[in-house]
């Protein structure tokens, strides 16, 4: 039962989650934030580049790490899903549970 309450960042996490584990809401929301500027840079260069000339390839998006065995950038091209919602905070264990944890 106090296993779930165990840190995002600590070791169990990291192992039973990878570097999964390590990525805050803040971390996916930069990430977000820099494909969508890189997106807008690359549609920018299109429009304006001549119409003989190459244009330019689409950027990569940031990678992320990998959520349930599958990668989380599977999207092709610039564009991404919806950033990730927030996990609700956890339960905090009663004193009850706590001092039959610790008897």
């Amino acid at each position: 039962m106090l296993v779930k309450h165990l840190p995002r960042e600590g070791a169990v996490a990291r192992e039973l989650h990878g570097e999964a584990a390590e990525w805050s809401v803040g971390d996916h929301l930069l990430a977000a934030a820099v494909d969508h500027l890189a997106a807008a840079n690359w549609m920018f260069a299109c429009v304006n580049t001549a119409e003989d000339a190459e244009q330019p390839a689409p950027p990569e998006p940031v990678p992320r790490p990998e959520q349930g065995g599958v990668p989380a950038d599977v999207t092709p091209g610039p564009r991404q899903g919806p950033a990730p919602q927030p996990e609700p905070e956890p339960e905090q264990p009663t004193a009850t549970e706590l001092a039959g944890f610790f008897s």
